[in-house]
């Protein structure tokens, strides 16, 4: 059984995320002219609770209830081995096209996550804009791919790496630096 090795540091505690969170909803709204419209794409894992949460305090601060579609992009991944590809998801082109899409991730690295969310998007169908909300942007990236919404940037060395738990998925919300093990 792998061990995870102790927090280098808290980044992040239920109330920093909340807050973040809430500060990235009120963004949205600032932003979007037709809310209505938008389409919340969470990626799979921990995107799709964090597109809840933002879809429960649109709902709050606004009254409308936004779609929430989760997203497994690995079909899509050009870093992955065949043998690991899921399926291709299957996107309604109702939800997509002609609307604004939202991808909603955990943390934003070196971008290929949302390269793949942005070509199942586009397999989908026409949207009129698709923009990424993350939680956490710790650099590194290797795409021209940067975030409209950012809950906390966060500079990591390569040897770092950014641990979100999630209340609905690990009991707690933390967001953790932790070290890699030397190899």
């Amino acid at each position: 059984m792998l061990q995870t090795p102790p927090a280098k540091a808290v980044i992040l505690d239920a109330d920093g995320m909340r807050r973040a969170w809430r500060r990235i909803a009120h963004e949205i709204i600032e932003r979007q002219p037709n809310l209505a419209q938008l389409t919340l794409l969470g990626i799979v894992t921990r995107g799709v609770p964090l597109a809840e949460r933002l879809v429960a305090t649109l709902e709050e601060l606004e009254g409308i209830r936004l779609p929430v579609i989760s997203l497994d992009v690995r079909a899509y991944r050009d870093d992955l081995p065949r043998a690991f590809a899921a399926p291709l998801p299957v996107l309604p082109a109702a939800a997509v096209d002609g609307r604004p899409v939202l991808l909603v991730d955990d943390v934003l690295f070196n971008g290929r996550t949302v390269r793949a969310a942005i070509d199942a998007v586009i397999a989908a169908g026409r949207p009129t804009q698709i923009q990424l909300a993350v939680l956490v942007d710790r650099g590194h990236r290797e795409l021209p791919i940067r975030p409209d919404y950012i809950g906390k940037n966060v500079p990591t060395s390569r040897q770092e790496w950014v641990d979100v738990r999630l209340n609905e998925i690990d009991g707690e919300d933390a967001v953790r630096i932790l070290e890699q093990a030397e190899r």
